[in-house]
Formats: structure tokens, sequence, C-alpha cells
């Protein structure tokens, strides 16, 4: 994108007007028109001017004008000129062809879309039509973050979704359209504003298209401020629904789209922009998608935006993915098992039988473990298939990409013939897809494809030999035409008796024989060798002919290599043809490897990591015993910390009532709360996942929600504090959360005046209790809702216990029942660092406030507390026959100290000790 402020050369005129008289105008005078070359440029610029144009001249891919300039910025090249327009010297920078995936990557990584505009014919077909003629070029494809397929510009564990957006007037609900052109996937799902964030957080989009008219809606506001530079607005006639209809049926070449589903007209809206898009960006080229399938709300765990972040499953809250839940889950082999266990993450199921299905397969490949670890081997060497075949349908692929796809297909078909024992209803499927094995293309691309292919088909030498016989024989005069003419030279003069005749070549004659001129009746003298030699020339000494064999010959060596190269191309084509025609069954056989990938690998991660397989249910059960967090017991065996200190958690209905409990967990910062919280959040989205779990054990009422409102945080571009967004939160879970759902809640009320906060938290339990009627863990400070326990029969308390030694705050990590007497925040502000001289004031401010109440009036409180006076929490006094090291040594306030003077101190103390 151009940067704001600035403006294109798009709308510049250069046909200069002529006056009444027929004479140029003066302007025109002083600024000549831009050569053929340059109005080339910027009439292909005019109509590309939302991106930065990579324009092709031989070798480079150069930029002009503000276009430069965005670009030498950005990616740190020189900034050179060319010529002038208007007066003006030309800005320009370039980058080469054979690097020029690299600059692309940086330039899409800073949000800038890219027209790459390519020569359509050499320059000596230019030529042709007049020396000044200009190469013909024009716009090939629009590069953008959600259409890339280069393999060097793709994260290859993370998908790559378009996302459009639908809404027709009368409808309340929107839709959500995502392809994945690197892959094929084309998904359609609804969502209302409501859930909006919520459900584009889930797909992850690499880019947003809108309708203008939703962009500049203010309840669209939102999610701009999250996604940002991804979301673009586009006409709103792309999004029209009856347009969608036809587009979707034009581009599948299909009649009706009963076989996909019935769409609403807000779902047709947002395919048929995102086809739109796709159309515009592709140019010419068509991708190769699935028919569109629909996510059944129904069917996946709710996460809302709030959620999805506190609870890092993707990413940190500083956005980093290591540290996040994907990341210490993911022991996947292939890159599209790596990309189809992230959207598990993302969408949860809820289905009780698919769930215990995919932990079936888990435990089969737990049981199966020698035999898995077979499997994962082999897996290891399965390439990206569906994104080598996106490239071949987009005309971007190469022997390489179709090398890949002989490879995966080699794999599915020897997986094929060795199916396990005992497998679950879950993998059977995956070995019957596994035996729809293509089987013409695999044996064509077997006896087509070389060990070694080269990267563009251009290059050629990527059919094997002895698969195409006039390929062999052109090869072979193009690589062995010395011993062909070696041959024939032989046979000519055993033919003619000249032993001295010799086949030669120059730039003038080409091939030719040359005997001596004592010898050239041997070629000359009979009718039959005056037929077969031909005269060419004669010389002091020799004499030169030539054959109709030789000529020919020498026809054929000439265009040997070009006519090599033309009938591999022809073979590349034809394979193409037959790869692109069996793209579906193809994707089929990916999608079974990807998802075996994923049942061995949570199978290995449940070995290694010592977890447990859940039980699932439609109950509201939810006990979990001996529970850890798989991210941070993780990180401290990598620490060498001690080892992660496990607890228990019951939010289980109580006797024969059909209500989750409520636990309301007290205890001091840096205790463990907020890990205590998460790390049950985790296990339950772990579950419907369909891995096994970080606990001894597990029982689980499936969940149909999760809430979580932790952390502290502000949206200044929204306008909204630390409070108003923790209000927001929590006013979403209590006006979205029902009895299946599970809410984790630490600290609310805490961003405001101490009653305030505690007037929210305890309305907010009570409603949590009485309307949601949900389970839930509710962390505070607020030891008075603790009191709560004895009139909510559905409350109880707990507490994270501590142990305080010599002074000092021990961490047990251990939650137990019963509430905390105090928070110990004065003692963790010391640990933290503060001055010995602000904890001690702390202790007796807080001393005075238990003493007197909280409502102590300030000015009485200041009064009977003048600032730092000596107090009860100060240090001792040293006896005066102690020991003076010791005596000077109490009286260093190290936390005060500069490194000079601790120095100082230091020899100070060493004088004293020598009595110095």
């Amino acid at each position: 994108m151009e940067d704001a402020g600035k403006t294109s050369p798009k709308q510049e005129t250069y046909a200069a007007p002529e006056d009444a008289k027929g004479e140029k105008s003066v302007s025109e005078k002083a600024h000549p028109p831009p050569t053929p070359m340059m109005a080339q440029y910027i009439e292909i610029k005019s109509a590309n001017h939302d991106s930065l144009l990579f324009y092709r001249m031989g070798d480079f891919y150069e930029l002009f004008f503000h276009d430069a300039e965005i670009a030498s910025r950005a990616l740190g090249i020189a900034l050179t000129k060319r010529g002038k327009h208007a007066g003006q010297d030309i800005p320009m920078c370039g980058v080469p062809i054979h690097a020029a995936d690299d600059y692309l990557q940086k330039l899409i990584a800073l949000g800038h879309r890219v027209a790459v505009c390519e020569q359509l014919e050499n320059p000596a077909e230019a030529k042709k039509r007049g020396s000044k003629a200009v190469v013909r070029r024009d716009v090939t494809r629009l590069v953008t973050p959600a259409t890339i397929t280069e393999e060097k510009l793709l994260e290859p564990s993370r998908a790559n979704w378009l996302v459009a957006l639908g809404r027709v007037k009368g409808e309340e609900q929107l839709a959500i359209a995502a392809i994945d052109i690197s892959t094929g996937g084309f998904r359609i799902s609804k969502t209302t504003l409501a859930t909006l964030l919520s459900d584009l957080q889930r797909v992850d989009p690499s880019e947003l298209i809108v309708p203008e008219g939703l962009f500049h809606d203010r309840v669209f506001k939102s999610v701009k401020s999250v996604f940002g530079r991804l979301v673009q607005p586009l006409p709103n006639e792309l999004f029209s629904s009856s347009d969608g209809d036809r587009r979707l049926k034009r581009f599948f070449d299909i009649d009706t789209l009963a076989g996909a589903g019935e769409f609403t007209r807000s779902e047709l809206s947002a395919a048929g922009g995102a086809l739109a898009y796709i159309e515009k960006t592709q140019i010419a080229e068509k991708p190769s998608l699935q028919l569109p399938q629909r996510d059944g709300d129904a069917d996946i765990l709710l996460l809302d935006a709030a959620t999805r972040t506190n609870l890092e499953l993707e990413r940190t809250l500083s956005g980093n993915r290591e540290g996040s839940l994907l990341r210490c889950m993911d022991r996947t082999v292939t890159a599209g098992g790596s990309r189809m266990l992230a959207e598990r993450l993302r969408a949860p199921l809820v289905d009780t039988v698919e769930i215990n299905a995919r932990l079936d397969a888990v435990s089969w490949a737990m049981a199966q473990s020698a035999k898995c670890d077979d499997i994962r081997s082999t897996l290891k060497g399965f390439p990206d298939v569906p994104r080598a075949l996106s490239r071949l349908s987009l005309n971007r692929g190469g022997p390489r990409d179709m090398l890949a796809i002989h490879r995966g297909l080699d794999i599915a078909a020897r997986m094929s013939t060795d199916r396990p024992g005992g497998l679950p209803s879950a993998c059977k499927s995956i070995w019957e897809k596994l035996a729809s094995t293509p089987k013409n293309v695999h044996q064509q691309l077997t006896a087509v494809l070389d060990d070694e292919v080269p990267l563009l088909a251009r290059d050629g030498g990527f059919v094997r030999s002895g698969f195409d016989n006039e390929l062999d024989e052109q090869r072979k005069l193009r690589d062995d035409s010395r011993r062909v003419i070696a041959g024939l030279q032989a046979k000519y003069a055993d033919e003619t008796g000249v032993k001295s005749l010799k086949i030669k070549h120059n730039n003038v004659l080409g091939y030719f024989i040359e005997v001596t001129a004592l010898n050239a009746s041997a070629l000359s003298d009979t009718d039959e060798a005056k037929a077969q030699y031909i005269h060419r020339q004669t010389l002091a000494n020799q004499m030169r002919f030539t054959t109709t064999e030789l000529a020919e010959l020498e026809t054929k060596i000439a265009n040997a290599a070009g006519r090599a190269l033309e009938i591999e191309l022809a073979i590349f084509d034809k394979m193409l043809a037959e790869i692109v025609h069996e793209a579906d069954a193809i994707r089929d056989i990916s999608d079974a490897i990807f998802e075996l990938d994923v049942h061995t690998s949570l199978a290995e991660l449940a070995l290694a990591e010592g977890y447990c397989r859940p039980l699932i249910d439609d109950g509201l059960a939810f006990q979990i015993v001996g529970a850890r967090h798989p991210v941070v017991e993780q990180a401290l065996r990598k620490q060498a910390a001690d080892p992660f200190v496990s607890n228990d958690c019951d939010l289980s209905p109580v006797g024969s009532s059909t209500q989750g409990a409520i636990k309301l967990l007290t205890g001091p910062n840096m205790g463990g709360k907020s890990t205590y919280l998460r790390q049950n959040a985790l296990i339950a989205i772990m579950a419907q996942c369909g891995s096994f779990v970080p606990a001894a054990s597990a029982h689980i009422g499936v969940v149909h929600q999760i809430f979580s409102r932790v952390g502290a945080s502000d949206d200044l571009a929204q306008g909204r504090s630390t409070f108003m967004v923790e209000m927001v939160e929590t006013a979403a879970i209590l006006n979205q959360a029902t009895d299946r759902a599970l809410v984790i809640l630490d600290e609310i009320g805490r961003g405001t005046a101490t009653f305030d906060g505690l007037s929210i938290a305890w309305a907010t339990l009570e409603y949590l209790h009485e309307n949601n009627k949900c389970r839930a863990l509710f962390a505070t400070h607020f030891h008075e809702l603790t009191a709560l326990a004895n009139t909510l029969a559905h409350v109880s308390n707990l507490t994270m216990k501590v142990r305080e030694w010599e002074g000092d705050l021990v961490f047990l990590h251990q939650v137990g029942e019963g509430a905390a007497d105090r928070s110990y925040g004065v003692q963790v502000a010391r640990l933290a660092g503060l001055p010995g001289q602000v904890v001690s004031r702390a202790l007796d401010v807080l001393d005075q406030l238990e003493a007197q109440g909280r409502d102590t009036n300030a000015s009485k409180l200041i009064d009977d507390l003048p600032l730092f006076s000596a107090a009860k929490h100060a240090p001792a006094p040293i006896a005066q026959d102690a020991n003076p090291v010791l005596a000077a040594l109490d009286e260093v306030l190290p936390d005060e100290l500069t490194p000079r003077e601790a120095l100082d101190a230091l020899y100070r103390l060493k004088a004293l000790q020598h009595g110095k």
C-alpha cells in the first residue's frame, strides 16, 4: 500500500493540448512526453494504483516513482534515478528476478500488496514491430498476504486463509467465507456481530476483505482495531448475493449448489466476494478449490476473543508462538499435520461421540507405540502435497512440485498395503482413503519423473530416460553430437575407402566432409558417388562435400536442445492436467495422512508427558485429579527447576444437584492462582480437541462454552481503560454463559475503588450462581466474598497454601479447602525488590488499617503515622557490644546504593573488620 498523503502517478496526462493554430503548448515544450517504455509503465500502474508494481525489465523487477521510494525504505535497497518526468528525476530501484521471493516476503510481511508485471514477449519479437517498439508487458498476478503460494513465502505450520465477510440488508446474521488457495480449502460459516471477533480469531485470517459499507460501520470498529492492516475494504458490488450464486456456479462449472448445501444470502455474499477477490488477484489463473464446506457452529466449543487471548492458545500475550499451548502440544512430523492440529485447537468439539472417536485413535496409537514409531518415521518424508498441488493448478509449480506429489502418493500407496490390525473407527477411515490412491497418476509420475529434477520446467532434464523414444534421441543428439558425427565419419570412410576422410565444422559451412585433393575422386568419379556426395568447396589441397544425411543430422543437432525441451514441456503439461483432474482424490489422501500424523503425535505427547485419557460424557461433571499446566510444566523442565506441583479441581454438581459448582479461590499473588485457573480451562480444551490431558485422571462433562477473564489490559485505540476492558469482558460472560459453560474469573473489580470493586465482584458471583448456573473458578483478593460460601449453596472456598519462614514467604503452589486469612501483598512487594523503607512503611499502614478498620479516616491515619517515621517494623537497634561490622552492615541499604557507593561501603566494612 502507498503511504498516506502521497499520490501515485496514475492520473498523469501526457498528451499535450494543442492551441487553435495546432501548435503544442508551452508546458509540453518544457516537459516532453514520457518515453514509450515509461508511458507503458504509467498506464499499467494506473490500473494497479493500490499495489507496488514490480515491472519486469530483463533480469530485474524495477519500481519507479513513489513505489521506488516505498520499496527502497522497506527493503533497504539503493534508490537511484532514471531519466526525468515532468521536469523531475524519476526515482527508481530494482530487485533481481532470482531473488524476488525474498523481497516479496518482506513487502508482504509489512502489509504491502504487489502487482507483478511480466514481459509477455521477448525483445526479438518486439523488434519485428519496429526498432522503437516496446516489449509487451502486463500484470500476471497480484500478490497479497492471503494469495501467496510460493513455498518460501508460506509458513509451513500455519494455514493461509483469505476471509471475506458478507452482510445482506434485512438479515441479522453475517457470514464468513474462508479460502486457502495454498491448500484448496473453502469454508463458509454464519456469525453475528456479537460473536464476529471470536469467529474471526478462530479462523486466524492472513487477510480480511469486507464490503465498504461494513468497513465504515461503527459496529465494525472493534474488528478493525484487532486486525488492523489485514482488513481491506472492497466495493459493495463485489459482495452481491445474486452475483455470489452465479460466481460459485461458474467457478466450479456446476448448474446447482445443492451438492454443497443450501446457503443463505449472507453466505452467498461472503463466498462471492472471496471468489471475486481470488479472480482479481490471480488474473487468468484458476486455483483448484474444494466445494465450500459449511462449519457447524453447534458442533464447536465457543471460545470468545478474550478467552483465546488470555489462554494463549496459539500465541502468548506478547505475540510469540513459543510458550503457547499449540507449541507445547505440537509433536507432528508433517506441515499439514501441524496445520490440522492448530485447526482442532481453534475449534474443539462438543459432540461426545466424535471426541471419543478421536481419543480412541490416540489410545490405539499409544497401545501400538512400536508400530506408530515406524509410521511416524515414514510420515516424516511426506511432502506438503496440498500446497504443491495448488501451485501446479495455478501454473506456478514445477517439476519439484510434481515430485512432491509423486513421493506423497508413493508413501500413501505403501502405507495402504500395510494396514495394522485393531483399528478404531477414526483410523479405519484413514486407511480407506489411503487405499483410494489414484493409481494412474502415481504410475505415470513414477514412469515420467527422474529421481532428481530441476526447480523450473523450462530448465528441462526432469523426464526419466527411456520414457519417450524421441526425447531420448534428441538428448542423444544434443549431448552426444561428437560421438554421432564420429560414427558417421567412420561410415563414410569405410564406404569410400578414404581412411583420411574427416567431418569438420565451421560457422560458415556448418558440418562438411573434407578429403585431400588426391582422394576427391573417390567421392566424385562415379554417378553413384556424385548422387550421394555433394560438392561444397574446393581449396588448394582439400575438397569439401556434404550429404543429405549430414545436412539433416546438422539440422537435428542444431535443434536438438530446443526440441528436447519442447517434448519435456509437453509431457509436463500432460501430467499437470492429469494431476489437476485428480486434485480432490489427492487432497483426500493428504488429509488422511495429516489426520494420522495428528493422532500419532498426540500419542507421542501423552507417552512423553505422562498424560491420561479423559472421560468425556454429556453430564456436568468436572473432576480432575492431579491437574498440571501443560505449558508451565514443560517450561520448568527445560529450566531444570523444581517439578510442577499438581492440584485437583472438582466443579461437579454435589449430590443430586443439577448445577455445577463455583469455587472461590483466595491466596497471595505469585501463589499460583492464575496458573490454576488457566490449567483447568486448558485441560478442557485439550480433552475436547481429542487429546489426552496433563492429569492423573479427568472426568469432564462436555463444555459448550469457555469464558476467561484473566489479566489486565487496556484498549486505548477505542478509549477503554483497563477497568473498562475488564467490565466489558465480564459483561460478555454474564450475558452469554449457559449452564454448560466453564467460566474462569480472576480479580474482578480490582481496577476501581475498593468498595466499588468489592460490590461488583459480589454481585457478579451471585449472578453466576443464580442466573448462569455454570461451572466456574473465581479468584479474588476480596476476602469478604468468602462469606458467600455460607449463603450460596453451590459456592465453596479454596485457597493457595503458603508458609512464612523467618520473615520470608514460601509459596507451596498447593490448592486446599478454606479461605486465605490475608493476601501477603506487602511480602510479595518486598520479594519484588521495593526499597526497605517502603516495605516497612507499608507494613505500618497495613497494621493501622487492620486495627481501625478499612473505613479509617485518612487525615487521622496521617496524624498517627507521620511520613516514614520510625516504626515498629524498623530494624531493631544493634547492641553496644555487638560486632561493629555487623552493626555497620545493618545500616547499609543495598537497593539505594549506586555501584560506586556499594564498593565504598564494602571497603569501609573491611576496614572495620581489621580495626582500622
